[in-house]
């Protein structure tokens, strides 16, 4: 029964410190039920119960995720040039312009450079 005792420690151990992470890296507005300093609180103080509390009633549920197309990604494959405030062009001729000057650019880099 000693060994029991030892794994069901462990095991408790291990709960206890996966939930005490938990709360501290969760959201404060994703918290369920009570704010996120009780529910530290109650996992520090007791430990068991307090864990198990966290897990049923105060860890954020996940929502469902919305269907995607087939070619859908979950995330963007360059999420850089998902920024607000990111320059788009909305027109062949901004996008001509941007690239005249990117040109214009490297080509004074260039001849920098083969000065130097």
């Amino acid at each position: 029964m000693l060994y029991f005792n030892g794994f069901f420690g462990v095991l408790t151990l291990g709960l206890w410190i996966f939930c005490i992470v938990d709360v501290i890296t969760t959201d404060e507005g994703s918290c369920r039920n009570m704010p996120k300093g009780m529910w530290l609180l109650l996992v520090l103080i007791v430990p068991l119960i307090g864990s198990i509390v966290w897990l049923v009633a105060g860890r954020p549920q996940h929502a469902a995720r919305a269907p995607r197309g087939r070619y859908e990604r979950e995330s963007p494959a360059f999420p850089e040039y998902d920024r607000p405030g990111r320059f788009a062009a909305t027109s062949a001729e901004d996008d001509e312009e941007f690239l005249r000057k990117c040109r214009e650019r490297a080509e004074a880099q260039r001849r920098k450079a083969h000065e130097d």
